[in-house]
């Protein structure tokens, strides 16, 4: 598992989190199928940001880079308490904390991409691409 890999999920978990509003707003000018639209896709960017957790562990574990790992869980826990608040119909909440999580995920894309994870090796650092 390489930085390809991390930057694979990061980079599909942010063009599905992308879509969410898309969805919420097909709903929201009346065409009631975007509703579960944005249900399947909430699905899909939970699984995915679940995903991006493993798939940073293992880095961690493997690379021992810990900066991809400390900075998914936040995404992640965010991510299924919005989960969870759009299925209660708390738009209080799901509304300002997807906003957040939308730009969270940027950020870790953008650090993804421009900080591939390294490993050292006597020394030296090998670039993992």
């Amino acid at each position: 598992m390489t930085t390809a890999t991390l930057r694979a999920v990061v980079s599909a978990h942010l063009v599905a989190i992308v879509g969410q509003p898309v969805f919420a707003g097909i709903c929201l000018s009346g065409n009631y199928d975007g509703l579960r639209l944005h249900a399947d896709g909430a699905d899909v960017v939970t699984s995915l940001g679940h995903a991006q957790l493993i798939v940073a562990a293992v880095l961690w574990v493997r690379l021992r880079r810990a900066w991809p790992f400390l900075a998914t869980p936040a995404l992640a826990a965010a991510e299924t308490v919005q989960y969870f608040a759009g299925m209660d119909g708390a738009l209080w909440l799901h509304l300002p904390l997807g906003v957040m999580t939308i730009a969270g995920l940027v950020v870790q894309f953008i650090a993804v991409w421009r900080r591939p994870v390294t490993e050292k090796a006597e020394g030296t650092e090998v670039r993992h691409a």
